[in-house]
């Protein structure tokens, strides 16, 4: 309540009839609003990968009152312009000071118990690691105890660890946290979601695809007079066509046309090969336009329509051309299974990985999509987008 009382109270002071003013009224109901939106949001960011919420507060916090001040805009409700703007920097400059306050009770410190696959854990560096060489807890705070329960334990550290949770320590699975911690999903088999299933949600693949359809129908009555402009910048660059069409793999397995604006000089070869598929960003063939295009994802756009089409989604693994997608399958186990989700423009391995070409690679690229299949929640789309936002306007980052 910081963020809304103290500007209220700064403004109006004990003049009780300037706190009941309709206006004053709907402001404070809408910042509250806001505010818990925005915290909740914060949270819920908070427990994915990578996720430091110093960084996220601010864009986590504009949209929630960006939406808060459209829910007035649409109910024609009248709101201070003072206390707005107020609000949320108050808010802000709250979460950055508890977070200062915080910070060192911020390291995660967790136990080892010795034995299988623990060992994997030592790159991981946002953890202090505690190797456990007896069954006796270390001194000092503790987040938690690792173990792997795919091994067979000697009876002493079985009742530790038995200790351990009756006294309220929370016990992980090897696996669990190494997942929690990278955002990737090894492939040793396939892996249930937090259901027990291996379907992604039903009910909000439905709401996504909703969003989806009416986000992307705003983005290109906005956006269609720069598309003309894009287009018409590549025809009068080099010779051929304006929209580069491809084969890809989409949603379970079925092959569709994905949309680019054309990034590369036009050779009359078909777009369908193995050997034009493979492309860096050193291939000669990319023009000077064309740099700018795919670094800044603007060849992207035009999958808005393949979004319009339900072929694909805002935020989902990219998709594959077909002879990649084949050979992929062929060297690595369960590739098929990405496309049980819609493909994304952007996605959960192009935001932390970026482009790839070698079958290594693919295989981190395939982790960083099960992750995203496993998990999949409009809060990991939420991150993605921010992700996805900061590498465009910034140019730094995976892409």
């Amino acid at each position: 309540m910081f963020g809304v009382l103290v500007p209220v109270a700064f403004r109006w002071g004990t003049d009780i009839d300037g706190w009941l003013l309709p206006e004053q009224i709907s402001t404070i109901v809408a910042t509250t609003f806001a505010i818990a939106l925005g915290l909740i949001g914060l949270r819920q960011l908070a427990r994915l990968p990578g996720v430091e919420e110093s960084i996220y507060c601010v864009p986590a916090l504009l949209v929630s009152f960006l939406l808060a001040l459209a829910a007035l805009l649409m109910l024609r409700l009248e709101y201070n312009r003072y206390l707005f703007p107020t609000s949320f920097a108050l808010t802000v400059v709250w979460v950055f000071v508890a977070h200062a306050l915080n910070r060192r009770y911020r390291t995660v410190r967790l136990a080892i118990v010795p034995g299988g696959e623990v060992e994997t854990l030592a790159s991981i560096r946002e953890v202090e690691w505690l190797p456990l060489d007896t069954p006796t807890l270390p001194p000092g705070r503790l987040n938690g105890l690792i173990v792997d329960l795919r091994q067979d334990l000697d009876p002493r550290w079985e009742r530790f660890i038995a200790d351990c949770a009756l006294a309220g320590i929370r016990i992980f699975h090897v696996k669990q946290i190494r997942e929690s911690l990278t955002g990737r999903l090894e492939i040793t088999q396939l892996s249930e979601n937090t259901l027990g299933s291996l379907n992604p949600d039903a009910l909000y693949l439905k709401i996504k695809q909703g969003l989806d359809w009416i986000f992307a129908l705003l983005a290109l009555v906005l956006l269609f007079p720069a598309l003309l402009l894009v287009g018409l910048a590549i025809r009068l660059e080099s010779p051929g066509p304006a929209i580069f069409r491809q084969t890809r793999i989409g949603f379970r397995g079925r092959p569709f046309k994905v949309l680019k604006f054309r990034t590369m000089h036009h050779d009359g070869r078909p777009g369908d090969t193995l050997a034009s598929a493979v492309t860096t960003d050193t291939d000669p063939r990319i023009t000077r336009l064309g740099k700018f295009f795919r670094r800044t994802r603007i060849d992207e756009l035009p999958q808005l329509f393949n979004v319009l089409k339900g072929e694909m989604s805002w935020i989902g693994p990219r998709p594959e051309t077909a002879p990649l997608s084949k050979f992929y399958d062929n060297q690595l186990s369960f590739y098929r299974y990405r496309n049980i989700v819609r493909p994304g423009i952007s996605g959960w391995a192009q935001v932390n990985q970026g482009h790839v070409t070698g079958a290594d690679e693919t295989l981190e690229k395939l982790h960083y999509d099960f992750y995203y299949i496993k998990n999949f929640s409009p809060w990991l789309d939420v991150l993605i987008a921010f992700k996805t936002v900061a590498i465009v306007v910034s140019g730094f980052g995976s892409r």
